[in-house]
């Protein structure tokens, strides 16, 4: 059989992907692309795309007319931010994500996270390292018999749920279906949660989704989305003005975060550098999930996690985008 042209626009050396795609064999033949200029150059021979997870490289509007033998795009991460589904799906090219994979390490690290907040680690660590003994001054308090909301009801918020329910914890959570045992509308866990737990995926249906004002005086936010999912300017305002207790946040508007972000300068932030599924345990489950869908996509047989409207098998096109 004639090898697929896969196009890789992750940013790990070639040599490094060539060990991992090793699985594949002589059925595919790699291409690298770390640029723009490059990844056009690459598309118009592109059958197969595996994307870029920084999402500095993605198969937009002008990338999917670019390449009429597209036949498949796997994302490496589960976010599938910057593709155009849209396009993707009126080509008839399926995207696939790895959902779940990283759903155990996002959760253990948003249950962390609330942790630190609540009991104010951050604060009596820099205290005590500057030779402070503040025993009854940090306020912590106890997260076992608060009222958790999440916002997001995939593998992450599922595995939040029962991290933080097992915590005991009440549970609540909104999900845009409804669905499982503890659904409540989004303006009522959003306005009741001691803590806010978010870990839904960004589109143009949650971008802004989270107003920070709209949420309990005194909670604790927790972001492990995407940045856009909650208001970061109202999120400063809120806890420059006390009106939140703090914040967790994993993710930003802007990544790396910039130098002169007013979130730097808030005591109350726990900042994070989007590394909350980055685990070896979870890392391994994504490259199974990745090569077991371009394995499974290569041999024609039904493709995982699709995340647009487009078949769940591949087939190959002629140039001519049919």
């Amino acid at each position: 059989m004639t090898p697929w042209n896969l196009l890789a626009l992750t940013p790990l050396p070639p040599e490094a992907l060539r060990g991992l795609l090793a699985p594949l064999g002589d059925r595919v033949t790699l291409s690298f692309a770390r640029d723009r200029a490059a990844m056009e150059a690459a598309l118009p021979q592109a059958e197969i795309v595996l994307g870029d997870w920084s999402a500095g490289l993605a198969m937009d509007a002008a990338a999917v007319a670019a390449a009429p033998r597209l036949a498949f795009v796997q994302q490496p991460s589960v976010g599938v931010d910057g593709h155009d589904l849209a396009a993707l799906s009126a080509a008839g090219v399926p995207l696939a994500n790895t959902a779940g994979v990283s759903a155990v390490a996002v959760a253990e690290w948003c249950l962390g996270a609330a942790l630190t907040l609540s009991r104010r680690l951050v604060a009596a660590d820099a205290a005590v390292r500057a030779g402070g003994w503040p025993q009854l001054d940090l306020g912590p308090r106890e997260l076992s018999g608060s009222h958790v909301g999440v916002v997001g009801y995939g593998p992450i918020g599922q595995e939040c749920a029962r991290l933080f329910g097992a915590l005991g914890c009440r549970v609540s959570h909104w999900t845009r279906t409804p669905r499982g045992e503890g659904y409540a509308p989004l303006e009522e866990v959003v306005a009741t949660a001691d803590v806010l737990v978010v870990v839904i995926a960004l589109s143009d249906e949650t971008r802004g989704l989270v107003d920070p004002a709209r949420m309990k005086k005194g909670a604790l936010l927790v972001n492990a989305a995407r940045g856009g999912v909650v208001d970061q300017r109202a999120l400063a305002a809120a806890l420059r003005e006390g009106h939140l207790g703090g914040a967790a946040l994993d993710v930003f508007d802007t990544e790396p975060l910039p130098q002169d972000d007013p979130l730097r300068d808030l005591a109350s932030v726990l900042l994070s550098p989007h590394v909350a599924g980055v685990t070896p345990q979870s890392t391994g489950r994504l490259v199974a999930s990745v090569v077991g869908n371009l394995t499974a996509a290569v041999e024609e047989k039904k493709i995982e996690n699709v995340v647009n409207d487009a078949p769940a098998r591949i087939r190959r096109r002629d140039g001519s985008g049919k």
